[in-house]
């Protein structure tokens, strides 16, 4: 239904925008009808930036994303209005999405404005009810209340209900349940298993491993803006083949274990390997964070200097640097339905 192929988007930095860098680089995979297609990585791994490509909020730099069959950054006017009717997004914060100074249920007011203009008030008001009832929420609780006197667990079904008052095809869903206590969560994900049963398919962004296990079909694991593996997500989650991904797996807390000792070799500080008997240098095993377990035992001065230190001797690769010498390696498939980016991080 949505296909991204070879999507890259890299943003202009320094004073008068002469460099770029990457955010995402060539990502290729689909969002099939009737799925949950779960894209995982950490903070700042592109997730975002993909959602806001998908949804025409930042324009792509390379690479095409079609919906059924049309490249997305064709459309215009009524084009694009009506392409915003098949496919609409809910963002992390509910808050940011509302205007404070109105009532929350004035973004069904907008959807009305733009794409019901001849539906009667009556017909409209009943839609309305219908929306949030299917998203689990009693229309007397959250009609004619601001945005404070609802939880964030509330204005983000909202958001939900808005989209549903469309025809739409595919929802973005990107962090939506970050803000929301644990007693919603479950809520919530069970509303969107239950939205996919329609035949509506969803992009589910977050960081979290076991809900993406939990309520998803199909798992892209995103990494430094480069897709590294993908698949059912089961394969994926029961024969993780990439470092990452499996790094991803054993940071996963247990509740049945106590966590013990210091940050393991995972986490420890990306450096380089001199040059060897001719052999170029390479970089550890890449962590959660480049700099992450840096000088653990040092004073916050002391670690700020040996940061300096060791960045102008080169010996520590930042995470902006990997992004911009980095090649992105090509996805092979391994078995069916499971595909594995085959680079020096593979194994």
């Amino acid at each position: 239904m949505l296909v991204l192929d070879n999507v890259t988007k890299a943003f202009k930095t320094g004073t008068f925008g002469g460099g770029t860098l990457p955010a995402v680089r060539g990502a290729s995979f689909e969002i099939r009808p009737g799925e949950v297609t779960a894209l995982i990585g950490e903070s700042g791994s592109g997730k975002s930036t993909l959602g806001k490509m998908i949804l025409r909020l930042t324009p792509v730099t390379s690479g095409t994303i079609t919906f059924e069959g049309t490249d997305i950054a064709t459309l215009k006017g009524k084009q694009l209005r009506e392409y915003y009717r098949h496919v609409q997004g809910v963002f992390q914060d509910p808050f940011s999405s509302y205007n404070p100074v109105y009532r929350a249920d004035r973004v069904f007011a907008t959807i009305k404005h733009s794409y019901f203009p001849s539906v009667s008030g009556d017909e409209w008001h009943e839609r309305v009810d219908k929306s949030l009832q299917a998203v689990g929420l009693n229309p007397v609780d959250v009609r004619d209340k601001f945005t404070h006197q609802l939880s964030g667990g509330q204005l983000q079904r909202i958001l939900i209900a808005r989209a549903l008052l469309l025809d739409i095809k595919i929802l973005v869903a990107d962090e939506i349940i970050s803000m929301i206590d644990a007693s919603t969560r479950v809520d919530v994900l069970n509303l969107l298993a239950n939205l996919k049963t329609r035949g509506l398919g969803v992009l589910f962004v977050t960081h979290d491993l076991s809900l993406g296990n939990y309520i998803s079909e199909r798992t892209v694991i995103l990494r430094r803006g480069v897709v590294v593996e993908m698949g059912a997500t089961q394969k994926v989650f029961d024969n993780p083949q990439h470092e990452y991904t499996r790094m991803l797996l054993t940071a996963v807390p247990q509740l049945h274990k106590k966590w013990e000792g210091e940050l393991g070799p995972e986490l420890e500080t990306t450096r380089v390997i001199p040059e060897h008997n001719g052999r170029p240098g390479r970089y550890s095993k890449s962590s959660l964070h480049p700099l992450a377990g840096m000088h653990a035992r040092k004073g916050r001065r002391a670690q700020a200097a040996a940061t300096e230190r060791d960045l102008a001797a080169g010996l520590l690769r930042t995470d902006t640097y990997l992004r911009t010498h980095e090649e992105a390696p090509p996805l092979v498939e391994i078995e069916e339905d499971h595909f594995v980016a085959i680079s020096a991080g593979a194994k």
